[in-house]
């Protein structure tokens, strides 16, 4: 039976664990086998600029923590050497950037597993929310959609304005004047 201060440590780890993955808005479970130093540093400086957290995990431990969020169908992927990349600003973004890394490394770099919400998610979901764009991305897109009517309608009686000889600080020039 292991002595109390490792059980601690364990429970611990669990514990914390337990709470970054019931905070994250998604997190994927990844085979890192075969990365070189290089390809690791590069892939964590990508994910941290992007507010991704990511790190090696121990299958048992993760497990555990799994089985407390009732997530245990994840079990399966928890075998061989295992990494964990967690978010919580934007959920999209570690999926857009592990499933660049798997596509560019191939078989040394394999996504094994994701979940969204709670929810554990197929292989073919994971691979339509990689190919989302980013949370910024989005925002921008619905902004440009919502401003386009907007612009459209300044720029039409600007030229109707333009067409019947005046200007748009024509009025003001002359209350000015009086």
């Amino acid at each position: 039976m292991p002595n109390a201060k490792v059980l601690s440590e364990k429970q611990a780890i669990v514990e914390a664990l337990t709470e970054r993955i019931q905070k994250a808005g998604s997190g994927i479970l990844v085979d890192y086998k075969g990365i070189t130093v290089a390809e690791d540093t590069e892939l964590r400086t990508e994910l941290r600029r992007d507010e991704v957290e990511y790190s090696v995990v121990k299958n048992t431990l993760t497990r555990k923590a799994l089985e407390k969020l009732g997530m245990s169908e994840l079990d399966s992927a928890l075998s061989g050497t295992t990494s964990l990349a967690t978010s919580v600003n934007d959920p999209i973004a570690p999926f857009r950037i592990l499933n660049d890394y798997s596509k560019k490394l191939g078989d040394r770099f394999n996504i094994k597993a994701a979940f969204m919400d709670g929810k554990v998610l197929s292989q073919s979901e994971i691979a339509e929310i990689a190919e989302l764009p980013s949370k910024d991305a989005l925002y921008a897109k619905v902004l440009g959609t919502m401003i386009a009517p907007i612009t459209g309608l300044a720029v039409c009686l600007g030229q109707i304005l333009e067409q019947m000889g005046g200007s748009v600080e024509a009025p003001a020039t002359e209350a000015a004047a009086e």
